[in-house]
């Protein structure tokens, strides 16, 4: 027969059942588990090695939702190998559940993607390693609650006891231990005489099997047990483990059972339920609002740390009194304003200056933010929010060596943020449009697609509970907490509308618009830009939410291009709901302007300058004081301007009291001058220096005559201005020179920063490009790691490569070389680079000269030339059979 013709033989090993994948399926493998393409495996057994390992298998069981882990755990406590009935047995019972039935060979082929089950479906085998993380044990209970097989709990019995316990059953007594075992096995395996021994036993020993039937399946027993526990120890039914010690059976516990691995079984993920729904006009404005005020709210944040913002811990972050300052300078709560700092800071924003007296500041990319449009401002914080795993929810928390964690210290970044965040919003929107989703119902679908890190537990450790199902463990566990932060910071942030997301929030995920969106807005036709509809290929990002998602799609997040492009058709869906800029205020008579909306940032600047805020919301409320007006005066304003900027900008006639207070502010400003002796006051009106020194409210500035229109002080420059403002008079600072100092509104900026990097949860997803030569590189190495060569003199057969270099002389060496480039043969070599690694090659050589073989290497999918002292070895490849 054939090549053709033979049947394919079963895989005998996770390699062998690697190099049946095509490069599709390996490329899936890599992209679900990135940390085996770090570095990249020599060959197709070395890849199989490392997915073996414990560290590449707990990160894979880790990633796994809960249905499928379930259904790793249930090959755990079967058979090795296991047929796919008796898999399909344990998870649905003897009675059978269609749900169980649909969902498992999705769940099977989701562990044999991830290279954590291999053989056919008559022989599954879970990995060695995964085995022994799930199987049950003492140390480790598994989570199905099982307990160990009657071989298992045996092994350490005495024969004599074990016949005992067979002749009293009604076996047949044999000749040695394993066949007893065997015939005890096959006893309590077998559905009917299984239900025939439980029936001989009485009612309160039954009570003690139900008891341990869910585990854990271990109890404890006294030197002399009592009846009800006798009767099961001498049928076998319970099996001593160590004295004082007993477990319930795995096969006892499965027919008690009905054949359930797990109490409950999860195959479909839990539904996201909605609390409430709203129109979607309304969650779009709504979500609008926020928006704009999330820009107002980071403006006025670093506005007010423009002249150098707090100190930097020695530890690093806020502390706590600067912290509580900022809340009430936002007129928000501590945790609040925690999220706003972190949120400038990881978009870029602020960030230290690195003086010797260091502090927080604005960064210059916060002036090139702030020239840009509201809508593009808005989704520069909103992109940053998304991707960063600094988590400001944890502010005010302890740390390991239980520290207070403070805003924009160490110790804040959770790489699963990112993920959490994403997942959330992509679960909303699998909701009906402007719906808002019940808060529990998220948490108990991010628990069920991942039940490990739900409870915080590693895989094996038994933190699962026995099938308790997605709400077991855990509690307030950090994904919990992670969503739960994600919808109240993305309500703050507009990225939600009450609740629910909006257009712009669902396009920054990288989806479309819904059709209905699409459908009520008839501004301009509908976008056929990038942005606003991602090429197919990248629409896997974001999974079905209401479908189990494979574990790499759920934590694959946008490209940098992809992701600036579902930020510009965000920005393009929010402009229209953002309130245009208004180049106008209205004057009032209280000496007070009135914003009614947003205003222009050269109307803003200048009025954020001439007056104080004393009032926001939909209207901000500007009050004129003479101290605001000296400001103005001090960066270089003349009254003149003042009156021309308020004439202009104002729809109502420029009530005459701030016209008198500009005056008089103005005629005052600057008759005063303040210099540095070590200060100075000078004015050509000395019945004013008079009166100065006559006031009591001077004496702390340490006042003396020099001449008749000059003072010197001892307070410095600054504190002199301060002392004279606060007894009424308005002096103006002065150079050496003697002209007038201008105060200007440059604020206090960092040195050039990059924003802070999220901190990566283990190894990239590779890219198309890294995926590709990848593979190309694992099957050349396996190709020359496996190619047959030919047999020399002495050996019986050489058969595949078996991982050793090949060894030969230099002159057989350089003879087969040579050899090879006349008959145009490919040979198999080893190889030692110049660090010393070595390698196995299959090379086809072209030249040979000076020392040197120059080949097409097939390995490396490229011609390359190899110094002859550095091959250990050569051999020829056995010819194909065909």
């Amino acid at each position: 027969m054939s090549t053709e013709e033979k049947p394919a033989a079963a895989p005998r090993s996770l390699a062998e059942a690697l190099r049946g994948r095509d490069d599709a399926e390996l490329a899936a493998l890599l992209r679900s588990r990135p940390d085996l393409v770090t570095p990249v495996p020599t060959d197709l057994t070395q890849l199989a090695t490392r997915a073996g390992t414990r560290a590449s298998v707990v990160r894979a069981l880790d990633r796994l939702d809960l249905f499928t882990l379930q259904t790793a755990q249930a090959l755990a406590v079967a058979a090795d190998p296991a047929p796919y009935d008796e898999l399909l047995g344990l998870l649905a019972g003897d009675e059978g559940d269609r749900a169980v039935s649909a969902a498992l060979p999705g769940a099977v082929r989701t562990l044999r993607e991830q290279a954590l089950v291999w053989g056919d479906d008559d022989r599954l085998r879970l990995v060695r390693t995964a085995r022994e993380l799930l199987s049950p044990s003492p140390q480790h209970p598994s989570p199905t609650g099982l307990g160990p097989t009657v071989r298992e709990a045996t092994a350490g019995m005495s024969p004599g006891r074990i016949q005992e316990i067979v002749t009293t059953v009604g076996l047949p007594s044999t000749h040695d231990s394993v066949s007893a075992v065997a015939a005890l096995t096959g006893l309590f395996t077998d559905r009917e005489r299984m239900a025939e021994l439980l029936a001989e036993v009485p009612f309160e020993s039954l009570e003690v099997l139900e008891r341990l039937v869910w585990g854990p399946p271990y109890g404890q027993v006294t030197a002399d047990p009592a009846t009800r526990l006798r009767r099961l120890l001498d049928r076998g039914l319970l099996l001593p483990t160590a004295p004082g010690t007993v477990v319930l059976p795995r096969e006892v516990a499965l027919h008690l059972r009905g054949g359930r691995a797990h109490r409950t079984v999860e195959p479909v993920p839990p539904p996201v339920g909605a609390a409430a729904t709203h129109p979607p006009q309304v969650v779009d404005a709504t979500a609008a609002g926020q928006a704009y005020t999330a820009l107002a709210t980071v403006e006025e944040l670093l506005k007010d740390w423009d002249e150098g913002g707090p100190a930097v811990l020695r530890s690093g972050g806020l502390s706590l009194r600067d912290l509580k300052r900022t809340a009430v300078a936002l007129d928000v709560t501590e945790p609040v304003a925690a999220f706003w700092v972190e949120l400038a800071y990881a978009a870029g924003l602020l960030a230290s200056d690195g003086e010797a007296d260091e502090r927080y500041a604005a960064t210059p990319a916060y002036d090139t933010w702030r020239e840009r449009p509201a809508a593009e401002r808005w989704t520069t914080l909103a992109a940053a929010w998304l991707t960063a795993t600094r988590t400001p929810g944890l502010v005010g928390g302890r740390d390991a060596k239980d520290h207070t964690l403070s805003a924009l210290g160490p110790g804040l970044d959770r790489s699963a943020a990112p993920e959490v965040r994403r997942r959330v919003l992509t679960l909303l929107a699998g909701l009906p449009e402007g719906a808002a989703p019940d808060a529990g119902s998220v948490s108990e679908r991010l628990r069920w697609e991942r039940p490990l890190r739900a409870t915080g537990g590693a895989a094996g450790s038994g933190s699962t509970g026995s099938g308790t199902g997605s709400g077991s463990g855990g509690g307030d566990d950090l994904r919990s907490r992670l969503a739960r932060w994600t919808l109240t910071e993305a309500e703050m942030l507009g990225v939600t509308g009450r609740g629910a997301l909006s257009a712009h929030g669902r396009a920054l995920l990288g989806m479309p618009a819904p059709k209905a969106h699409a459908e009520r807005t008839d501004r301009s036709p509908e976008p056929t830009g990038p942005g606003d509809r991602l090429p197919v290929h990248h629409r896997p990002a974001v999974p079905p939410p209401d479908s189990p998602a494979p574990p790499s799609r759920l934590l694959t997040a946008l490209t940098p291009a992809e992701q600036a492009a579902a930020s510009a058709a965000a920005a393009r869906l929010l402009a229209p709901q953002l309130p245009e800029p208004l180049d106008h205020v209205l004057l009032q008579a209280d000496l007070t302007a009135v914003a009614p909306g947003p205003l222009q940032r050269p109307l803003a600047d200048m009025l954020g300058v001439l007056a104080d805020v004393e009032s926001k919301g939909g209207a901000t409320v500007y009050r004129f004081t003479p101290g605001s007006v000296r400001r103005a005066l001090d960066a270089g304003r003349a009254a003149t301007d003042l009156h021309a900027f308020l004439a202009a900008h104002s729809r109502t006639p420029v009530p005459q009291p701030l016209t008198y207070l500009i005056d008089d502010v103005a005629r005052r400003h600057g008759h005063l001058r303040v210099g540095a002796a070590s200060a100075y006051v000078r004015c050509d009106d000395d019945a004013m220096l008079n009166e100065i020194l006559a006031d009591k409210r001077a004496a702390g500035l340490g006042l003396r005559r020099l001449a008749p229109t000059v003072l010197a002080a001892q307070a410095d420059p600054a504190g002199l201005l301060e002392g004279l403002r606060r007894m009424g008079f308005a002096p103006a600072a002065e150079s050496a020179e003697g002209d007038v100092l201008i105060t200007r509104t440059d604020a206090r900026r960092t040195p050039p920063r990059a924003a802070p990097e999220p901190v990566p949860e283990g190894p990239p997803v590779p890219d198309d490009t890294l995926l590709a030569a990848a593979i190309r590189a694992v099957r050349a190495g396996d190709l020359a790691s496996t190619a047959p060569r030919k047999a020399k003199a002495g050996e019986a057969d050489a058969g595949a490569g078996s991982g050793e270099l090949p060894r030969t002389g230099s002159a057989e060496t350089l003879a087969t070389v040579q050899a090879a480039v006349l008959t145009g043969e490919s040979l198999w070599i080893g190889y030692v680079n110049a660090e010393g690694a070595a390698s196995q090659r299959v090379i086809a050589p072209v030249r040979v000269e000076g020392g040197f073989v120059t080949a097409y290497d097939h390995t490396a999918d490229e011609v390359r030339t190899y110094p002859l002292h550095r091959i250990t070895g050569v051999a020829e490849l056995a010819d194909d059979e065909n």
